[in-house]
């Protein structure tokens, strides 16, 4: 899991970076692998017996799944 979330981590990193640098804003693609990786790290949280923390980082995820397929969609 934790090779997982870095690899996440990493292309977000490198999309928001490319985002910012090119003005060319591919929000739909930004937010499903923010989703993703708010997701593992759900998974992280409920592994480590955090129920809190992951019924927050599943309800995020699946809001921001939610949003970038709405996004996807509707272009």
């Amino acid at each position: 899991m934790k090779i997982v979330k870095i690899i996440l981590a990493l292309i977000v990193l490198g999309l928001s970076a490319y985002q910012l640098i090119t003005e060319n804003f591919v929000i739909p693609y930004y937010m499903l692998i923010v989703g993703a990786f708010m997701l593992v790290t759900g998974l992280v949280e409920l592994q480590k017996d955090r129920k809190g923390g992951f019924l927050g980082c599943v309800i995020v995820s699946l809001f921001l799944f939610f949003v970038s397929l709405q996004g996807l969609l509707m272009n």
